[in-house]
């Protein structure tokens, strides 16, 4: 009899890198069709035409009463915040933990509080916890008594799985043509203070590159600074900030810049760094959290966020980067062991080895 695993996809309503990562899993999952396990998908209809499994509808009430989850030998909750299976049930329990950087950031204490009750549901009654990172399983153990762990619990590494697009495939810029001209470095994400754009821009007053910032979100007051600096140093026509862009805008984009700056001060893993090394860029990071786990020794990192130090950093890793004819080679090859394929074939293992402990 085949084990039946119900995935919690809730999150995929919602447009973000967690849903993209998700979505991913599914998909190569389906591909592998490993018979041991038959697949169910919670979430909403219309996020699953294409996913290949029989698809639990998502209802909002569920947070209060969810039934039939007596059908399920494991539960695998793919969102750490889910809201949707708070109550006890025999199947094993798989938590995919993306990141506790509420805890390294300057939140008010009740905040910080209602994140930690919000996880602690999910967290205590796990039977695995998976990590996207060695830095996230090293701070959650850490931080473990935060959560309330009523039983004896594995946690282990399974990093985010992309899919990435042909390696001989050029992306047109479309409506972006402008930028084929242009020497520009991108930034890719939300526009929070924890993405520390800012540093960024007082950076770009040394540097003679435009700044592209492609941002799918961003915190209002935080957004606000950033275009009143832009104003007040004439950054007008150096400084483009896109939104709603497709997969392949991104990737054209990233085909064309010179480098990727990412000086994140809290990430759980990092796509937009892997998509940029996929593509044979430079990448430069920030030290903290995860991004030194995740950009490997191919990548420059940022010692301090000073805008002379930052500039002169970015100036001597372009150099080294010119002057680096095996570079692109090296940093696709690193980036190859973020595909969706490998994300996948951990979870099937891990379902395996959770099912018959």
């Amino acid at each position: 009899m085949k084990n039946k695993i119900l995935i919690d996809a809730e999150r995929t309503r919602y447009l973000s890198g967690i849903s993209v990562v998700c979505q991913n899993l599914l998909k190569a999952l389906h591909e592998q069709g490993d018979q041991a396990f038959s697949f169910n998908v919670y979430g909403a209809r219309n996020c699953f035409s294409n996913s290949g499994y029989p698809i639990k509808a998502w209802k909002s009430w569920h947070r209060f009463l969810h039934l039939g989850l007596q059908d399920y030998h494991l539960i695998h909750i793919f969102h750490q915040s889910s809201s949707y299976f708070n109550l006890n049930f025999k199947a094993k329990k798989v938590v995919t933990l993306h990141d506790l950087n509420f805890l390294h950031e300057e939140t008010a204490g009740g905040k910080r509080r209602r994140n930690i009750r919000r996880l602690r549901t999910n967290l205590q009654n796990a039977d695995v916890v998976a990590c996207i990172s060695e830095f996230v399983k090293e701070d959650y153990l850490k931080n473990q008594h935060l959560f309330g762990v009523k039983i004896p619990q594995q946690v282990e590494v399974i990093y985010n799985g992309l899919q990435f697009p042909d390696e001989n495939k050029v992306f047109g810029l479309g409506k972006f043509e402008t930028f084929k001209n242009k020497n520009y470095f991108l930034n890719i994400g939300v526009l929070f203070p924890k993405k520390n754009q800012m540093s960024l821009l007082k950076a770009l007053l040394l540097l003679e590159e435009d700044l592209v910032l492609v941002v799918s979100g961003s915190k209002k007051n935080y957004e606000a600074e950033v275009l009143k600096f832009i104003a007040d140093h004439q950054l007008e026509n150096r400084v483009h900030i896109l939104r709603n862009i497709t997969d392949d805008e991104k990737y054209a984009l990233i085909q064309n810049c010179d480098a990727m700056l990412h000086p994140s001060l809290a990430e759980g893993f990092g796509i937009p760094p892997i998509e940029a090394m996929y593509c044979g860029k430079p990448v430069f990071l920030s030290r903290l959290t995860s991004l030194p786990e995740i950009g490997g020794p191919h990548a420059f990192y940022f010692d301090d966020f000073g805008a002379a130090a930052m500039a002169e950093k970015i100036k001597n890793g372009m150099q080294a980067y010119r002057s680096d004819v095996g570079y692109e080679k090296k940093v696709r090859s690193w980036a190859l062991q973020y595909d969706y394929r490998e994300m996948a074939a951990g979870y099937s293992d891990l379902y395996r080895r959770t099912l018959t402990s």
